[in-house]
């Protein structure tokens, strides 16, 4: 059964659309001739990109190229996966938004129920089989019931913040919410790391492992997995951060690079790209990136050839319903190319 496809066709708006009153071909000349007179309606983000060179390159129909082959799939444990992985922020109304203080609640009030439940069919539509959530979020936790209960198929990778004197809660409510698979989330990986507090990973590792799910540990400081490794502790996975410094809002070097802080300096997330590649290149566990677009800063084609040509497994990536086909043909392309990787695949 092909989820709320008639949803879909009943709310889904064409914004490109002529008015019915308004022929095509003269909504067309107007539309010309407004955009010759007035040459500066180029948003402002697309002409950061065009001028710092990380626009992508316009897609021949970007929003059928999906049907051209399957999204690739990679294996961790037993559980399949697309290789392009849904994101959980923007439909949990979190968004890395630099000092801009209202984009959360805009992203709540932009994500519906509804809409919610239409972009994880999209996702599905075009190949994206998987996507991540957060089990201590009640309303998330009951629109996945609910898309679950109508037919919808997609799985999720649940993003887990424990406590650290009580681990097995969020683990539970993992499970009982559906989940193929449990990370630690990256702000707590780093922070229980640069505590000393490593040990309490393996043990949040072991219980999710006793649960039957698949157990990754995430991290913005390359610290995270590789004390995870030099503890011998074995993840079935990492999530770390992997994204070029192309964007003109990138954190400086030498500018607070010690602790990561993901809500009072919002423009940076992976301050160690090279160093991460290298690290990783001999780490035989799958890699799933986050961050690979730098919450929104780097167009997709660049931030995708990074993240897979420099080692990834997969790509972790927050997305709107209009960004969905364009980003898996994108994601397709990609991986169908020569990508110049040095690191096995590891799923």
């Amino acid at each position: 059964m092909k989820p709320h496809a008639n949803s879909l066709q009943a709310k889904t708006i064409d914004p490109c659309r002529p008015p019915a009153t308004l022929g095509r071909r003269s909504f067309l000349k107007k539309s010309l001739a407004a955009s010759a007179a007035a040459p500066w309606v180029i948003s402002l983000e697309e002409h950061a990109l065009v001028t710092h060179g990380a626009a992508a390159q316009p897609l021949a129909a970007a929003g059928a190229a999906s049907a051209a082959g399957s999204l690739p799939l990679g294996t961790i444990g037993q559980v399949k996966i697309s290789r392009l992985i849904c994101g959980g922020n923007l439909i949990s109304g979190y968004a890395h938004s630099r000092d801009l203080i209202y984009v959360s609640q805009l992203l709540k009030h932009y994500f519906t129920d509804g809409r919610i439940k239409e972009t994880w069919a999209l996702c599905e539509q075009h190949g994206i089989n998987t996507m991540i959530a957060f089990p201590g979020d009640p309303h998330a936790v009951e629109v996945y019931r609910q898309y679950r209960a109508e037919g919808g198929r997609i799985q999720y990778l649940a993003q887990i913040g424990p406590s650290a004197d009580d681990l097995r809660t969020a683990v539970k409510e993992a499970v009982d919410s559906g989940a193929v698979g449990a990370f630690l989330v990256g702000n707590l990986g780093d922070e229980w790391t640069r505590s000393g507090a490593v040990g309490r990973i393996g043990e949040l590792l072991g219980i999710v492992k006793d649960h039957g799910l698949i157990a990754g540990v995430a991290g913005h400081e390359l610290r995270t997995p590789r004390m995870v490794e030099q503890a011998g502790f074995a993840p079935d996975f990492y999530v770390k951060t992997l994204h070029n410094t192309n964007y003109w809002s990138r954190r400086q070097p030498g500018q607070n690079q010690e602790v990561i802080d993901n809500y009072g300096i919002d423009n940076y997330w992976c301050l160690d790209p090279q160093e991460t590649i290298g690290f990783m290149s001999n780490v035989e566990r799958p890699w799933i990136a986050y961050k690979v677009l730098a919450a929104g800063a780097i167009a997709p084609r660049s931030g995708f050839k990074f993240a897979f040509e420099n080692g990834a497994d997969f790509a972790a990536v927050g997305m709107f319903d209009f960004q969905v086909a364009e980003d898996v043909a994108v994601a397709k392309e990609v991986l169908s190319s020569r990508l110049d990787r040095q690191r096995d695949w590891m799923a």
